[in-house]
């Protein structure tokens, strides 16, 4: 019986996937290879925009002498679409690595976004029509009002709390220009065969780099094993300023959101 959670057959169809389906390790835990290709879902129509981007962007890294960051290659279903019930494909790295080295990551998220900046130099008008849990704690992260009041609506003991005191250390420190970013870099790194930084699961916003960096670090921290003193450079001045904005995004997207560990980890941010 297939799996509950595997792309179903009329996916694997019109992506033409072959080859035996197994569930792979990182990001969510929601990908799927399927010979060549590497299935994700939560993607719809609204983020058709984003795989000519990234694919323009992969090609010209990958034709980078020498290579210093590459990007996961998007690749439309036999139809043309990009999406198929909210599913997405990329080309499937061989002999690619998970990297979990917080120097390495913020390397990567240096040169990505500085490549994403000189790419994508206005905002895309399909941003604007993203839903859902991540495009909301986003929103929030930037509002205070928005972020109090998705607070309040959830069940569990303390966030509401530890977001009100997230939101109280706010100010209006510049954190840079806006631009297109990877808003979940930990995670979504891999190492590829001859060791260079491999970027998947491409999550866009329209925010400071800084800010995308502040969640990475803070990732990094939490799930990932990096050290707790990586935090301390983002105590005070802006870097707090990303530092908080970032943690006010992520303890609400998280659903449900384990709290205690957030807490323990701001505690003097």
């Amino acid at each position: 019986m297939p799996h509950p959670s595997q792309p179903p057959d009329h996916v694997l169809d019109l992506f033409a996937a072959e080859g035996v389906l197994e569930p792979l390790d990182g990001g969510r835990g929601t990908s799927w290879r399927a010979g060549d290709l590497v299935l994700k879902p939560g993607h719809d129509a609204s983020g058709s925009w984003l795989a000519p981007v990234q694919a323009r962007l992969a090609v010209r890294l990958d034709e980078e002498v020498p290579r210093s960051v590459r990007l996961a290659l998007p690749v439309p279903a036999r139809d043309g679409n990009l999406a198929v019930d909210g599913w997405a494909a990329t080309r499937f790295e061989p002999g690619a690595t998970p990297c979990h080295d917080l120097a390495i990551l913020r390397a990567t998220a240096h040169l990505l976004h500085a490549h994403l900046a000189s790419e994508v130099p206005e905002r895309p008008p399909g941003l604007d029509d993203r839903t859902g849990q991540w495009a909301d704690a986003e929103r929030a992260a930037y509002d205070p009002g928005l972020a109090r009041e998705a607070a309040a609506g959830r069940p569990e003991p303390g966030l509401a709390d530890l977001v009100a005191r997230l939101v109280d250390g706010l100010d209006d420190s510049d954190l840079g220009r806006d631009q297109l970013v990877h808003a979940d870099l930990a995670g979504n790194v891999l190492l590829d065969a001859s060791g260079v930084p491999f970027v998947i699961d491409f999550s866009p916003s329209w925010r400071p780099a800084l800010w995308a960096e502040a969640i990475c670090v803070l990732d990094a921290v939490l799930w990932l094993g990096a050290d707790d003193s990586a935090l301390d450079e983002w105590r005070t001045g802006v870097r707090r300023q990303a530092m908080l904005r970032a943690a006010i995004f992520r303890v609400l997207s998280d659903v449900p959101c384990d709290v205690q560990t957030y807490a323990a980890a701001l505690a003097t941010i």
